[in-house]
C-alpha cells in the first residue's frame, strides 16, 4: 500500500512538473530554464554529482549505488518546436509561436521521474547517466553533447531513450532492431542564369525553367538509381526566384529533404543528384551550385539492447502490448548520434488518440508518465542487478 501511494504521488507531481514544462517551453540551445529546473529537481532528490552546460544547454546527471563497474545512460530531450500552439490548454504554451509540440515535456518528466525513483529506492548495483539533451529538433544537441564528453570525459556502457507515440494506445510499447528511423539529408541548389525582360527570353538564360527540369528530374533518383529493396524519398520543398513578374529570373532556388535509412544510399543520392543537376544545367546555358547536408543520420538499434528494452517492456506493459516488430518511421531522430558512441536502444510508448506530433493541436498524454518511468527503472535494474551476495 505504501508503495502505490508513494508512485500515487510521484504521478501527481509529475503531471506538475510536465504542465510547468510546457507553460515555458525553450527553443534548441536556449534551454537555459529548463536545464535549471531539471537540475534543481535533481538536487532534490539528493543527486549531487549534476553537470551543466554539456553541449551548450544539456545536463547530465551521475547517481552510482554498490560497487558494479557498468553504466547505463539514459536521455531525454528539452526543447520545443516554433509553433503557435492551439489546444487552449489550461497550462498551453505562454510564449506565442513556441510549444512543446513533439512532448520532450513528457519526455524531461519521465527521465526526472526515473530518477526520483532509483534515487529513493536504489534497487541496482552501477552506474546512471540522466542525459537531458538540448537541440534535438534541428539534429545538432547531442553532437554538441558529444563533442563536450559525452561518451568520452562521460562515459557509458549502453544507452537507451524513448519517445510517445500518437495513436498508439497507452500503456503499450514498441521497438524494433536494426534501422528504425531514418536519416535526413538536406540539399540545396542555386541555379545562376542571366535575367531579362519577360518579353525577350531568347537574350535570357531562364534560371527558373532550368531550375523546374531539375525538379521534375530528381524525382527519378529514386525510381531509377535507388535499389527498389531500399527506403528512400526525396522532395522537392522550396523554389525561389527572383519574383519580378515581368522579367526572366537570373536565379533559382530548389531547396528539399531526402530520407532514408542506409548511409549508401545518401551517398548514391548525393552523387546522383548532382550529375543530374549539372547536366541539366549545362544544357539550359546555366550554372549550379549544389549543396547536400547531412542533418540527421539513421537511428538503428543495437540487436542485443533491443532484447533488453523488450525484457522491461514485457514487465511493464505486459507481452500482449509489446510490440517487437515496430514498423519503420521515415521521421529522425537525434538519440541516433548516441547509436554511434555505444551500443542501445530507442523506443516508442503509446500517446493515445492525440494530434500527431508537431501539430498546434498536440499535447502529450500524462497517463503515458507513469509507464515511462516504470519501464525506464526495470530496465536499469535488469541491467545493473543487484547480486544476491549483496
Amino acid at each position: 500500500m505504501e508503495n502505490h501511494l508513494v508512485l500515487y504521488e510521484l504521478d501527481k507531481m509529475m503531471r506538475q512538473w510536465r504542465h510547468h514544462l510546457h507553460r515555458n517551453p525553450e527553443f534548441g540551445f536556449e534551454e537555459e530554464a529548463t536545464a535549471r529546473f531539471v537540475t534543481q529537481r535533481l538536487r532534490e532528490f539528493g543527486i549531487e554529482d549534476i553537470e551543466t552546460a554539456v553541449g551548450n544547454t544539456g545536463v547530465v546527471a551521475t547517481l552510482r549505488l554498490g560497487n558494479g563497474d557498468r553504466t547505463i545512460a539514459l536521455r531525454a530531450d528539452m526543447d520545443c518546436l516554433k509553433i503557435h500552439e492551439t489546444t487552449n490548454l489550461p497550462y498551453s504554451s505562454e510564449k506565442p509561436g513556441f510549444m512543446h509540440a513533439c512532448g520532450h515535456d513528457g519526455h524531461t518528466t519521465i527521465l526526472l521521474g526515473t530518477a526520483a525513483v532509483l534515487a529513493s529506492e536504489g534497487g541496482f548495483d552501477g552506474t546512471i547517466k540522466f542525459v537531458f539533451q538540448p537541440a534535438e529538433e534541428w539534429g545538432q544537441g547531442m553532437k554538441a553533447m558529444i563533442r563536450d564528453g559525452l561518451g568520452s570525459r562521460l562515459p557509458f556502457d549502453e544507452i537507451y531513450g524513448l519517445h510517445n507515440k500518437p495513436g498508439l494506445p497507452v500503456g503499450s510499447f514498441e521497438v524494433r532492431p536494426g534501422p528504425f528511423m531514418g536519416a535526413e539529408d538536406g540539399f540545396r541548389i542555386v541555379v545562376s542564369g542571366q535575367g531579362g525582360h519577360a518579353s525577350r527570353p531568347h537574350d535570357c538564360r531562364d534560371a527558373i525553367l532550368c531550375a523546374c527540369s531539375i525538379v521534375s528530374e530528381l524525382q527519378t533518383i529514386v525510381a531509377r538509381a535507388i535499389d527498389p529493396s531500399e527506403l528512400a524519398v526525396v522532395s522537392v520543398t522550396s523554389i525561389k526566384g527572383d519574383n519580378i513578374k515581368n522579367a526572366i529570373a537570373s536565379e533559382a532556388i530548389v531547396e528539399g529533404d531526402c530520407r532514408h535509412f542506409d548511409d549508401s544510399v545518401s551517398l548514391r543520392i548525393e552523387e546522383t543528384m548532382n550529375r543530374i543537376a549539372e547536366g541539366i544545367a549545362n544544357a539550359h546555358g546555366c550554372s549550379i551550385e549544389v549543396k547536400y547536408d547531412r542533418v540527421f543520420i539513421p537511428l538503428v538499434n543495437d540487436v542485443h539492447a533491443t532484447e533488453h528494452a523488450l525484457k522491461a517492456a514485457e514487465v511493464v506493459f505486459g507481452p500482449e502490448k509489446t510490440n517487437p516488430d515496430a514498423p519503420r518511421m521515415g521521421a529522425s531522430e537525434d538519440f541516433a548520434q548516441a547509436l554511434r558512441i555505444a551500443p542501445g536502444a530507442f523506443v516508442n510508448i503509446g500517446n493515445g488518440d492525440s494530434a500527431p506530433l508537431h501539430s498546434p493541436g498536440y499535447d502529450f498524454n500524462d497517463d503515458a508518465l507513469a509507464q515511462g518511468v516504470k519501464w525506464f527503472v526495470e530496465l536499469v535494474r535488469n541491467r545493473l542487478p543487484v547480486t544476491s551476495s549483496q
